[in-house]
C-alpha cells in the first residue's frame, strides 16, 4: 500500500507535546497517512523516552510510531524561529505546554496564526485555557480523580479506584483527534480558516460520566462504588471459576438474562419470581449474584464460556496480556502487530484502528531516535543547509543522530525542558 492509499497523506502535522494525550493524539493521525513531526527537547527528548521501563522506554516506540524526530529548543531564538518556520507548512499542531508557555516563547496561537491562518492548533491540557485551574498542573492521575471516575470505580468497601492504564489521556486524544478533523473539515470544505482546539483532559474524562450528570441534578442521586454490579443490570459482575480465573457476565437484554439462569439453575431458577424481570432481579441481586457464583467456583473456566456460548449468552474470559496475545480473535484482527525498528529487532504494539475499507492506517516504524530525521526535515521545511544544522545541534538547539547525518555529528548538549 502506497502512502497515497491512506486519508490523511498530505496533512503535515507538528507534534510538541509530551507523555500521552498530545502525542497520542499526534500518532493516531499518523497511522493513517498523517506527516508528523516530533518536536521535542534536544537533550532529554519527550519525557515519554524515560518513562519507567529501565534502559529503554518501550512507551515511546509505540506512542511515537511514524513520527519524525526534529529537536528544538524552544527556550532559544533560534529554536523558535525554526518552529515557526515549520508551523507555517503544517496543517495541525499538538502542543500541551501549560497555558500562556508558547506565548512566552513567541509561537503562541497569535504569533503561528498570523504565520498560518490555515493552522489547526490542539492545544492538550489538564485543565483547559482558561478558568481558575488553568495553571496547575495536570496529569491524567488527577484528572481520573477530580472528574468523578475514581469515586464511583472499585468495590463498595474500598476506596477510590484509579485506572491501570492512561485512561484520561486517551479519552482526551480520541477528543482532540475529532475535533482536529473536524476542524480540517470546515477550513477545507466549507471555506473556512485555521483556529486553536481548547482539549482539557479533565472535561474529556468528565464526559464519560454524561449520566451521572443528568441524574444527579434531576433526582440527586450520586453514583457510590458498587464493584462490578450494575445499578441497571442483573445479573452483572465478575466471577471466579474453578480453576482461579474469571469471567464477565451481563444480563442487561432480558432474552440473555433467561439464558444466563437457565445455563446456572434450569428452568428452576429462570421461572424463580424473585427473578422474573429485570426490577425483580436488581432487587434480589445479592441473591442471584451467590448463586451464580457459587455455580462458578465448580467449574473451570473454559467449561462455562463453552457453554454460554453454545447457548448464545453473553459472557467474555477475563483476559490476562499472556491470553491476549494466544487469542485467535485479536491475532486475526492484526490487534498487535509487530513492527521492525532501526536495530532489525521487532517491536510488538497494538495494531491500527478503526479498520478501513479503502484506505487503512498503518505503521511505518517505531518511535524514532532523537534528532534522527532534523537534517531531512529542517533542510526540506526551514530552508536551512546541513552544515547550519550541525552547527545548530552544537550551540544545543537541535540534536541530529550520527546515523542521520553523513557526515556523523551526534546530539549536542541541550538546557531545560521546563518553562
Amino acid at each position: 500500500m502506497s502512502k497515497q492509499d491512506q486519508p490523511l497523506d498530505g496533512i503535515t502535522v507538528i507534534d510538541a507535546a509530551s507523555l500521552y494525550a498530545g502525542p497520542l493524539s499526534a500518532m493516531m493521525l499518523g497511522d493513517f497517512g498523517a506527516d508528523v513531526i516530533k518536536v521535542e527537547h534536544p537533550q532529554m527528548g519527550d519525557a515519554l523516552r524515560d518513562f519507567g521501563d529501565g534502559d529503554e522506554s518501550l512507551s515511546y516506540k509505540w506512542v511515537n510510531r511514524n513520527k519524525k524526530s526534529v529537536p528544538l529548543d524552544l527556550h532559544t531564538d533560534e529554536g523558535q524561529r525554526l518552529f515557526r518556520e515549520l508551523a507555517a507548512d503544517a496543517d495541525v499542531l499538538v502542543e500541551n505546554f501549560r497555558p500562556g508557555t508558547l506565548e512566552k516563547w513567541n509561537v503562541g496561537w497569535e504569533t503561528l496564526s498570523d504565520v498560518n491562518p490555515g493552522l489547526v492548533m490542539v492545544r492538550t491540557t489538564g485543565f483547559g485555557q482558561t478558568g481558575p485551574y488553568s495553571d496547575r498542573p495536570g496529569f491524567g492521575t488527577l484528572v481520573e480523580a477530580m472528574s468523578g471516575f475514581a469515586y464511583s470505580t472499585g468495590q463498595p468497601d474500598g476506596p477510590p479506584t484509579l485506572p491501570p492504564v492512561a485512561m484520561a489521556d486517551s479519552v482526551c486524544a480520541l477528543h482532540s483527534v475529532y475535533a482536529a478533523m473536524m476542524a480540517l473539515y470546515w477550513r477545507d470544505v466549507n471555506d473556512g480558516t485555521g483556529q486553536y482546539i481548547d482539549s482539557a483532559i479533565l472535561e474529556n474524562m468528565f464526559g464519560l460520566l454524561g449520566d451521572h450528570v443528568i441524574e444527579h441534578a434531576e433526582k440527586g442521586t450520586d453514583h457510590h462504588r458498587s464493584g462490578n454490579r450494575s445499578r441497571r443490570t442483573s445479573p452483572r459482575n465478575a466471577y471466579r471459576t474453578k480453576d482461579d480465573r474469571w469471567v464477565a457476565i451481563s444480563g442487561s437484554a432480558p432474552s440473555i438474562a433467561d439464558r444466563i439462569l437457565r445455563i446456572v439453575g434450569g428452568d428452576d431458577l429462570a421461572e424463580d419470581p424473585r427473578f422474573e424481570t429485570m426490577d425483580d432481579r436488581l432487587e434480589h441481586a445479592d441473591e442471584l449474584d451467590e448463586i451464580i457464583a457459587d455455580w462458578m467456583a465448580d467449574h473451570e473456566r473454559d467449561e462455562i464460556v463453552d457453554a454460554f456460548e453454545e447457548n448464545e449468552a453473553a459472557i467474555g474470559p477475563v483476559n490476562n496480556m499472556a491470553d491476549i496475545f494466544e487469542d485467535p480473535h485479536f491475532e486475526s484482527r492484526d490487534a498487535i502487530v509487530n513492527v521492525e525498528d532501526d536495530d532489525g529487532d521487532e517491536v510488538a504494539m497494538r495494531g491500527v484502528f478503526p479498520k478501513f475499507s479503502e484506505t487503512p492506517g498503518k505503521i511505518d516504524h517505531p518511535g524514532p531516535d532523537l534528532g534522527d530525521h532534523a537534517i531531512e526535515i529542517l533542510t526540506d521545511l526551514a530552508d536551512c543547509s546541513p552544515d547550519e544544522i550541525r552547527r545548530l545541534a552544537e550551540e544545543g538547539v537541535t540534536a541530529v543522530t550520527a546515523d542521520a547525518d553523513p557526515e556523523g555529528v551526534a546530539s549536542a548538549e541541550g538546557g531545560e525542558t521546563d518553562d
